[in-house]
């Protein structure tokens, strides 16, 4: 049984959950990427009831750092190699355990940083590897609010909501 009520920290790998892991350049050669608008309400209303938010992501470009300044999240490990190390960083920054602390991630890299966190969770998108190994498979896509209803579920089961 996954107990969402232990749940203060939430970790989010960024292309293909925070994103629907496209990515698209203009005529200058900048990256773009479409983030939607559930997912940051759900952030918005997740830091609100008191969860502690990162982003683990494999990528480095400003758009990850635009991403956590509008919302506010402080705890950014971009350009990760090992996002289970970053996962522990992040942990032992707050205090938490590592069954304190969920993680969403969408694709092989990610396997050993959900393999660690107390609930790991899959955008419905996810890799088929990553799928066989999580606890929580949301019905959206990354990118599509795959966040939001993972922020929900944990808000609804701890009384957040």
């Amino acid at each position: 049984m996954i107990l969402m009520s232990n749940i203060k920290a939430v970790a989010l790998d960024i292309d293909g959950v925070l994103t629907d892991g496209t990515f698209y350049w203009d005529l200058k050669g900048e990256e773009l990427k479409k983030f939607s608008f559930s997912d940051v309400m759900g952030i918005s209303l997740g830091r609100k009831a008191g969860l502690v938010f990162a982003l683990i992501s494999g990528e480095d470009n400003n758009l990850v750092n635009r991403f956590a300044e509008k919302m506010g999240i402080v705890d950014i490990y971009a350009g990760s190699k090992d996002k289970a190390a970053d996962l522990r960083s992040f942990a032992a920054k707050y205090g938490f355990t590592m069954s304190q602390i969920c993680f969403m991630g969408d694709d092989v890299n990610d396997l050993a940083a959900l393999a660690l966190a107390g609930l790991s969770a899959a955008p419905a998108n996810a890799h088929d590897k990553v799928k066989q190994k999580v606890m929580l498979i949301t019905k959206r896509s990354g990118g599509q609010g795959a966040v939001r209803e993972l922020i929900d579920l944990i808000l609804t089961d701890t009384g957040g909501e």
